[in-house]
Formats: C-alpha cells, structure tokens, sequence
C-alpha cells in the first residue's frame, strides 16, 4: 500500500470521511483513481436484508454503484454516473469534471447525470457514450435536448462514441473496445496503462489487441458461485486479468454475496484486489 493510500484511509475509518488531495491543475503530479463506488446496481448493503455484509459496520462493506474518478494529466474524468454519484462527489474538492464516459444505459452507471448539473458552472458537461447510451440518455432526460432549456437544466453536450475511436480528453486519449454485457454490447475504456472495465460476462479474442500493456485493470466481479448470464465470477475475472496480464487488477461491481471485504481480500491473488468505495490508487 502507498503512503497516500494509508493516509486517505486512515481518515475515512477514524473520521467517517473522505479527505480528498486537493487538486492541483497546473502541478497535477501522478495519475489517480478513485473508486467512487464498487457495489452492483442494488449497492450494499441492500434494502431490507439482514445478513451479516449488509448489517456490518466495517466501512469497506458499505458500497455504492460502481463508478470511479481519474485524474490524469490535469484532466478529470469521471467513469459512470450512477443514482449515487452525487453522494460519492459531495465529500471531494469541487472541481471542474473534464469528461463523464458512460459504459452503458443501465440505470445504475446513468442515473445520476442530472445531479451533476451544479458542475455546470464551469461549462457544459462533456459525456461519451455509444449509440444506445446516448439514445437512452435522451429518452430519460428530453429536457436537456430542446431548443428552449428549462432554466436550471443541467447542459449537456453529448458525445456519440464508437468502439476503437479514439477520444481526446484536454490531451488525454482514451480508446474504446467493446465487451459484452450478456448479449448488450457495451463500452470498457483504456487510458494509459489503465483498463476500466464494468458489467462484463465475455469480450471478442479481436478486442484483447486494445488490452496489450494495460498495468492496471479494474474489472467486475459478481460473486464467488452460482453463475450469472451477464456477469462474470471473481474466478472468471481472475482468469481474465491472467489473459492481460495486468500487474494490478482492482475487483468492482461485487454484491454482498462476496462475502465480508476483508475475509474476500484473503482469498484472493497478492496481485488481485477487492476494491472498496473511497480507496484511491496511484497509476
């Protein structure tokens, strides 16, 4: 673990809060990723259970929806924009969001767009999607895409994306690739020698070319058993990292099934982590 890691996890379980680095954007320094939230699209703990995940009080069993925070280069892009991500972005410093890249339509990584309209005072909001995501988008939020804006709308300037264009984010390239979500295809990013991939259950043999060099990959993980037809296992996720290669790989997207963080991270792989909502790497 990196000194900054200990120091931002020190505060949140001794204080209950994150305590962000301050954002420096002329001095950015090494690129970081923040995971915003690491639970699936009924987060944990889940409403009305009793288990003994969804009744713990370790902080690292709490999770919201999957959504994460790079910032790279003097650019901040956020990764998905769940029914959380205003929760997951009140305690950070107010900073301009530089790109929002949506993986897919499902509600829990769209939900929250409109909660990041106070973002707006810095301009519109820049958000890549692919086709059906943008189509979604629309269809939930006409009222960000009429002649006349209602007053107070969040203003968003939409960016159609394909599988293996690239993308510039304020000199930041970002590509693409295409994985399967059952049989939805949706978007996983590469940037740098980051992968980001979420609510995966296959990806194409011609799409790995996109994951040559990746050091870091993050990558969903459902459960330990019982199969999933769009989500992998974290036995499959753990084949999948061995086929990249990656040096680190960071495990999201988890349901309380996993069973306690701390239990899961002790069944894992030295290179594999459970990510956990707040934890903050260094790429």
């Amino acid at each position: 673990m990196k000194p900054q890691e200990r120091t931002l996890i020190t505060g949140i379980e001794q204080q209950g809060v994150y305590a962000p680095v301050p954002f420096d954007a002329e001095h950015p320094g090494p690129a970081r990723l923040r995971f915003l939230g690491t639970g699936t699209s009924a987060g944990v703990p889940i409403l009305g259970c009793r288990c003994a995940v969804c009744m713990s009080d370790n902080p690292r069993d709490k999770r919201f929806r999957t959504a994460a925070l790079l910032d790279i280069n003097g650019a901040r892009i956020l990764l998905d924009a769940g029914p959380d991500i205003r929760q997951q972005l009140m305690p950070l410093e107010f900073q301009p969001i530089d790109a929002i890249l949506l993986t897919h339509v499902h509600y829990d990584h769209v939900g929250g767009l409109d909660d990041l309209r106070g973002f707006c005072v810095f301009g519109d909001l820049h958000v890549y999607a692919d086709e059906i995501t943008s189509d979604g988008v629309r269809r939930t939020m006409p009222y960000c895409f009429t002649d006349k804006l209602y007053p107070g709308v969040p203003k968003v300037n939409l960016h159609t994306i394909h599988p293996h264009e690239e993308i510039d984010v304020k000199g930041v390239k970002v590509m693409p690739f295409e994985v399967m979500h059952g049989k939805l295809p949706i978007l996983g990013y590469r940037i740098g020698n980051l992968a980001y991939i979420t609510d995966m259950k296959t990806i194409a043999d011609e799409e790995m070319h996109y994951l040559e060099g990746v050091e870091t990959l993050v990558v969903n993980a459902l459960r330990w058993e019982k199969p999933h037809h769009s989500h992998m296992l974290i036995d499959d996720a753990i084949a999948f990292a061995r086929r990249v290669g990656a040096k680190q790989t960071y495990l999201v997207h988890v349901t309380h099934q996993v069973g306690f963080h701390d239990e899961a991270e002790s069944r894992l792989p030295a290179d594999i982590h459970l990510a956990y909502d707040t934890l903050e790497i260094e790429l």
